[in-house]
Formats: C-alpha cells, sequence, structure tokens
C-alpha cells in the first residue's frame, strides 16, 4: 500500500510539473515585456572624446511603452539650475541653454525585432528637432526587472561616443 501511495504521488507531482515545452510557450515576447513603464537607473552618454552627457549627470527619468507601439521618454539632471522667471518666453538664452542640456525628451513609436534583440524607436517629436522623423536602434536586453538599451553604432554626424542606459520596470 505505501508503494503505491508513493508511486501515486509520483505520478501526480509529474503531470502537474510544467513540461519544457509549456514553460517556452508561456515565455513573454520582448515586446511583452517593454510594456509598461522604466524608471532610470543609469545614464552613460559620453561624447566621442569622452565627456558625459550634462543630463546623464546625477539623473532621473522614465521611459514609457505601451502595448499599441507608443512611447515616451525623458531623462533629466537633478540639481540643473533655477530659471529666474517662470515665463519661458523671458528667460535669457544662457539660462535656457543651462536647463536645456540638463534635459532629453522625445516620444513617437517603437518597434522590437527579437531576432537580434533589437528596439527601434521612430521619434516624432523630440527636443532636439534634428531627431524628429529619425529612428534610433539598439540593443536591448531584460533581466528580471531590468531593462539595459546599449547603442552599439552611435551615429558618426554626431559627437557620440557609448550609449548605455539602464532602467528598472516601476512598481
Amino acid at each position: 500500500m505505501k508503494r503505491f501511495s508513493v508511486f501515486t504521488l509520483f505520478v501526480i507531482v509529474l503531470a502537474l510539473a510544467p513540461s519544457p515545452g509549456n514553460t517556452v510557450a508561456q515565455q513573454k515576447s520582448l515586446k511583452e515585456q517593454l510594456v509598461g513603464a522604466w524608471d532610470l537607473v543609469s545614464c552613460e552618454r559620453t561624447t566621442a572624446k569622452g565627456a558625459n552627457q550634462p543630463y546623464c549627470v546625477n539623473s532621473i527619468g522614465i521611459l514609457i511603452f505601451d502595448a499599441s507601439g507608443r512611447y515616451a521618454h525623458m531623462i533629466a539632471a537633478r540639481g540643473r539650475p533655477k530659471l529666474t522667471t517662470f515665463n519661458r518666453g523671458d528667460v535669457p538664452a544662457e539660462q535656457y541653454k543651462a536647463v536645456a542640456q540638463g534635459f532629453l525628451a522625445n516620444f513617437g513609436t517603437w518597434s522590437v525585432n527579437e531576432g537580434d534583440k533589437t528596439i527601434t524607436r521612430h521619434y516624432e517629436a523630440a527636443m532636439l528637432p534634428n531627431y524628429e522623423g529619425t529612428d534610433s536602434k539598439m540593443s536591448l536586453s531584460i533581466v528580471g526587472d531590468e531593462l539595459t538599451l546599449v547603442n552599439p553604432n552611435p551615429r558618426a554626424d554626431l559627437d557620440y561616443g557609448r550609449v548605455v542606459t539602464v532602467y528598472r520596470r516601476a512598481k
């Protein structure tokens, strides 16, 4: 009787255990994993000469992907200088420059290439108008709740060096 009970228990456990095929089938695609809001953990964007971009210094940011293929992205350096007025039309040019250099913002559409694990963002609007209408392709990796984006081929026409941003899924 005891042997039968152990055998029965073994069969039940085996029947309820997920098979490798079921586990793979249940795994989400990269696109499904990306959907949601991501908080900036670290920002490394250097010039070709190695200087860190001002908005990556002590920064805070958010990257949001929705399921329909739209995104919004903002990064701001903490401690940017306060302006002398709240009316941006009256802000002196040198103050505006310091504030703008410490901020990045863009939005548009996004798509994922599951095969080569890349994301392409199409800029509809950006703080820097030269980006509008262009695409940015980055390698991506997701480990748990951490997303890393790396630009493996920085644009030659810009003063880019390495671009790496790390995000954690917002809770």
